[in-house]
């Protein structure tokens, strides 16, 4: 299926605003209802669009740790990468897990209820000899800028 302008106009106000209103969302995009309600469904039935979530202010309900962590594995064969990634992916707590390039191996992000829990995982990663050679945390002390959508026109400008 090949995306208009259109399409990600929709997907764009969706990820901002997953409650918006068949209605609504037809007149920010400049469609009548009927049409946009049938691309919305397209875009769900193709994949497009995963699912719908509320955002929760985590602050409302109690202080949290959230910390970045660069893990480094030992060894770089496809069988430990899959190791790793099969024991961390069941760990509620890593929010975000990254594959990259450069000084180490993946970049993680962490979110706990404190610092305990926090080197409390770590400690059982690194004591389960799933391949991590070194980790450095970085426990963030504020976050001024969070953003919950992706600059989805401009990423893709049609």
């Amino acid at each position: 299926m090949k995306l208009d302008r259109i399409d990600i106009k929709i997907l764009h106000e969706l990820q901002k605003n997953g409650r918006i209103t068949n209605v609504e969302l037809a007149e920010v995009v400049h469609l009548s209802p009927s049409p946009c309600l049938m691309r919305v469904k397209r875009l769900q039935s193709e994949g497009y669009i995963e699912g719908y979530s509320a955002h929760v202010n985590i602050g409302k309900l109690g202080q949290t740790l959230t910390v970045f962590t660069e893990i480094t594995l030992k060894n770089h064969r496809q069988v430990d990468f899959a190791r790793f990634l099969a024991v961390v992916d069941k760990i509620e707590q890593v929010i975000e897990c990254h594959l990259v390039s450069g000084g180490y191996d993946y970049l993680m992000k962490f979110v706990t209820s404190g610092i305990g829990e926090y080197q409390s995982i770590m400690e059982r990663l690194t004591d389960m000899d799933i391949g991590i050679d070194k980790y450095f945390s970085f426990v963030v002390l504020k976050s001024p800028i969070v953003k919950a959508h992706m600059p989805l026109p401009s990423l893709f400008p049609r």
